[in-house]
């Protein structure tokens, strides 16, 4: 973490920091449904509190720059003061004269949240003004919200412009093992990928083939590929117009030097997703008609548990079928096993994204399994595939 400025050593005492969070978590019902992203930055908030007035800004879901009440953070309240162990005060607004002068009467360990930073339109349009208007709440800013470092939104790179900036820790550890990932990977090097988009896993794809030796496929990705191989994938979620550029990537892997895509040579498929839904599974070749895919086969599992076994380094980011079904979730729960059992013979073992996360809080599966878990999912991809983040390039010293 040398290449940038971090809490080490850094003057925060009578400051007011403002601490950019990640904290689009679920909520239902007005209550948080999972915790692991708010648990997660507790050490730099203590951290901050010891000595200083602490601002927290983040957001919920997509408002499109509107007060839409369902997502407001209110609900979150409760339990950054059951994890933090002191009263948390409120904002009704992240910015305006009102805000600005509650932030000018903190004391030193007292909290501020604010209310949905994307309630503003000034957030995602990175407007100037509104970057401006947050930079004047404190005197400090801290970027924990590696799971937004990926967006070029005001208050990810429109802040640190305007403040002293730094990395917090949550943050430091993020940088500290997906680096590895980057720089310095331990071999064999396993990427386990899914998802619903092509276009957002293409560039990590690309990367591993190059820097990985295995590349496991789950999801509508895993269908795509299987369509480009000129099967039927009955009516199956995948992307036609992607099946072009997943030929090229199966061709290009067969070069001399490039890593293995592992496709599923067989599937869990159902006429429906349902929990009495009466499933199958069969080879890719024989998928006809109403069938869609569900899960990855037994085969299929045990092909990807053979490369999670011998690797030395595991990315995992998206579980493998429809999990949220307990139906189809047998594959993504097979492997969970294998990349824990991996992480106990030594390997390291990096998990993300928040359908990962939300795998494991449903069906009781310890993240404590594997040596990080990243708090961000498009953000992980994006920095394991090498490109410059920029609110993370505004840290470097």
């Amino acid at each position: 973490m040398e290449k940038y400025r971090t809490l080490d050593g850094v003057q925060l005492s009578g400051k007011r920091v403002l601490l950019r969070a990640g904290f689009d978590v679920t909520i239902d019902g007005g209550k948080v449904m999972d915790r692991e992203r708010i648990e997660a930055l507790v050490p730099t908030m203590q951290e901050i509190m010891a000595l200083s007035p602490l601002i927290i800004v983040s957001h919920q879901g997509r408002p499109k720059g509107k007060r839409a009440m369902a997502f407001s953070q209110k609900p979150i309240v409760p339990v950054l003061e059951e994890v933090l162990g002191t009263n948390v005060q409120f904002a009704e607004s992240c910015v305006g004269p009102e805000t600005e002068a509650i932030t000018r009467t903190l004391k030193k360990g007292e909290v501020l949240f604010l209310e949905n930073l994307r309630f503003e339109p000034g957030e995602e349009s990175n407007d100037p003004a509104f970057a401006k208007q947050l930079a004047a709440l404190g005197d400090a800013y801290v970027n924990d919200a590696f799971t937004n470092c990926h967006r070029k939104h005001a208050s990810m790179v429109g802040v640190p412009k305007l403040l002293p900036a730094y990395a917090g820790r949550q943050l430091e550890k993020e940088l500290q093992y997906l680096s590895q990932v980057v720089e310095e990977p331990r071999r064999p090097l396993v990427l386990i990928v899914s998802g619903a988009k092509m276009e957002t896993k293409v560039p990590v794809i690309r990367r591993f083939l190059d820097k990985g030796d295995d590349i496991l496929l789950g999801g509508c990705i895993a269908n795509t590929f299987i369509a480009a191989r000129g099967f039927d994938v009955g009516t199956s979620r995948y992307e036609e117009d992607m099946t072009e550029q997943a030929q090229e990537m199966m061709l290009e892997a067969e070069k001399a030097e490039k890593a293995d895509i592992h496709v599923p040579r067989d599937v869990v498929v159902a006429s429906e997703p349902s929990e009495s839904a009466q499933k199958i599974d069969l080879p890719v070749e024989d998928i006809m008609g109403d069938m869609s895919i569900f899960d990855i086969g037994k085969v299929t599992i045990e092909r990807y548990r053979a490369a999670i076994d011998k690797a030395g380094m595991i990315v995992w980011n998206g579980p493998l079928g429809l999990y949220e079904m307990n139906r189809f979730s047998h594959g993504t729960k097979r492997i969970a096993e294998a990349i824990a059992a991996a992480t106990k013979r030594g390997a390291v073992t990096i998990i993300g994204g928040g359908d990962t996360l939300d795998f494991h809080v449903r069906y009781g599966y310890p993240l404590d399994a594997y040596t990080f878990v990243s708090t961000g999912g498009g953000a992980m991809l994006e920095y394991i595939s090498g490109k410059p983040l920029q609110a993370i390039e505004l840290l470097r010293r």
